[in-house]
């Protein structure tokens, strides 16, 4: 079938308890079998190894939940997004709670590259006194250049980190970290670099922010 016939569809959608330790991969094909079980007439490439028309947002880092994430589906006919959202509210497994799905623009831009940053919320029952975990971000966030190293490769995490601040009401830190391809902040670098136990925490990723449609990159 011609790319320009098919029906591009957004999915919102949430990461929950149950697939909490589900790496990408697994969540792609998650996400095919979930389209199958709903009866949706989901499309696929062409050629000799065809491939699901799924574009996930975001890759969320392993043991991470969360809400507000974003994903792209082709079908091969147009449905209201009403019946796509019924569809498959009821054949998702547990771990992936449907939140709304709305028909956009089959031209538009590649999801990835719309996506500028990620909003986090993490609690941890081993948070320093509020004053001294506030400090810390201050120190953090005053900072010029905070080198690390991911897979063998030194980086700077500062630029990476756009906004942090901690709410001693709800226990909760707050960060939103660049997601822009080749540029991805990860929270538990963060708490690393706050000499925080990462392991002790969880992190909710609460939204992917989109750049504005002007910003763009080129359509398909």
């Amino acid at each position: 079938m011609a790319a320009a016939a098919l029906a591009r569809y957004r999915i919102t959608f949430g990461k929950t308890e149950a697939m909490r330790f589900t790496g990408h991969l697994d969540m792609h094909r998650t996400w095919e079998r979930t389209f199958r079980r709903a009866g949706l007439p989901l499309a696929y490439s062409e050629g000799f190894n065809p491939h699901p028309k799924i574009n996930i947002g975001a890759a969320l880092p392993l043991g991470c939940l969360s809400r507000g994430d974003l994903i792209d589906a082709w079908l091969e006919k147009e449905l209201e997004p009403d019946e796509v959202t019924s569809s498959l509210r009821q054949a998702a497994p547990p771990g992936i709670a449907i939140e709304v799905v709305t028909r956009i623009a089959a031209a538009e831009s590649v999801l990835q590259s719309q996506i500028e940053a990620a909003v986090f919320e993490v609690t941890s029952s081993e948070f320093p006194p509020a004053s001294e975990l506030s400090g810390r971000i201050e120190a953090l966030m005053d900072s010029e250049h905070l080198p690390r190293e991911r897979r063998g490769k030194s980086y700077d995490l500062r630029p990476l980190v756009e906004t942090m601040e901690y709410d001693p009401v709800q226990s909760i830190l707050r960060m939103r970290l660049s997601a822009r391809q080749g540029a991805v902040g990860r929270p538990e670098e963060v708490l690393q670099t706050l000499g925080l136990d990462s392991a002790q925490a969880l992190a909710v990723r609460t939204e992917l922010v989109l750049q504005a449609k002007s910003e763009a990159a080129a359509p398909l």
